[in-house]
């Protein structure tokens, strides 16, 4: 477990059990060599094995149910994230649509009232439900549909002066690129991350599963792999241990000392520095908000004041 769930030699694992005083010895076990325990193990479900030209490799499959939660948590997370993808994609496509669709409509177009044979007469129906039509005379039809091109120019012309004038034109439709930014800038703003760790910070170490040697204990984090597993450091015996971020929690000290605002603090203030962590002095602490009073000592925003921090959102630099 010290190993983690990385994938190493069956040999290097077994070198680092037996360099433990109180160990077992092989022969005292109901396996003849190390390749049968390594068999064993893959067989039992413990561990992922595989042989190599160079050896088995074994890697450990980590059970413990907080490991799980965070992995099922990741998975959710993904998926959000895809069915945010598609619904992007959706919409996009809808505002594509929607611009062709825009494109293909024309205004219509108005001419006059023209006879092409002189002696045909021209008749309205005035009233849908009769069967009877009225006549006109060739003059008269020409007068009307002199009246209508003269009413429906008339209508034109006073629009465009209506657009023309100084009246106040209607805002500008956004585009489909501009809302989707607007949603991913709000989804950032709204969005808080999983992940804190951050190397130099000082952590304490809350899983019982090393045993009381290193309960409770602080440590330096020298390594993060993969955002969510950190490599520290025991500050009392120098031993080297690789942990998940939720077998440590953070230390928050006494006012006037230098913390760390980590990149995933929800705060208004992590925005303004565009996500980024920055070294900061605790100033006050609020133990009935847990939050604390801070004020930034590095960046564009050196001298700001910031309250109602959160202890998870904040450690003690090394």
């Amino acid at each position: 477990r010290i190993l983690g769930t990385k994938r190493v030699h069956n040999n290097i694992v077994y070198n680092e059990y037996i360099s433990h005083r109180e160990h077992i010895h092989m022969n005292a076990t109901q396996w003849e060599t190390l390749t049968d325990f390594t068999k064993w193990l893959g067989r039992e479900g413990l561990c992922k094995v595989d042989e190599t030209p160079k050896g088995w490799y074994i890697q450990y499959i980590d059970r413990d149910p907080e490991t799980i939660r965070r992995q099922q948590e990741q998975e959710r997370k993904k998926k959000q994230d895809l069915d945010d993808e598609e619904k992007t994609a959706k919409f996009i496509e809808q505002q594509v649509r929607r611009g062709l669709e825009g494109k293909e409509l024309e205004m219509p177009v108005y001419t006059e009232l023209n006879r092409e044979n002189e002696e045909e007469k021209v008749t309205f129906n005035l009233n849908k439900g009769a069967s009877t039509s009225v006549a006109a005379s060739s003059k008269t039809s020409s007068v009307l549909g002199q009246n209508a091109l003269k009413m429906v120019e008339g209508a034109v012309k006073r629009k465009e002066a209506t657009h023309s004038s100084g009246q106040p034109k209607k805002k500008k439709k956004k585009s489909a690129l501009d809302e989707i930014m607007e949603l991913e800038e709000e989804k950032k703003r709204t969005s808080r991350r999983d992940y804190w760790l951050q190397p130099e910070i000082i952590v304490k170490i809350v899983t019982k599963k090393l045993g009381e040697k290193y309960h409770k204990k602080k440590a330096v984090v020298k390594e993060v792999i993969d955002k969510y597993t950190a490599v520290v450091k025991v500050i009392d015996s120098g031993d080297k241990l690789k942990l998940d971020q939720t077998h440590l929690e953070t230390v928050i000290p006494a006012p006037g000392t230098a913390v760390l605002l980590f990149p995933a603090s929800a705060t208004y203030i992590s925005v303004l520095l565009n996500y980024n962590s920055s070294t900061c002095i605790l100033e006050s602490i609020n133990e009935k908000r847990f939050s604390v009073t801070i004020t930034i000592d590095s960046g564009p925003l050196k001298g700001r004041r910031v309250e109602d921090i959160q202890y998870e959102d904040v450690s003690k630099l090394a």
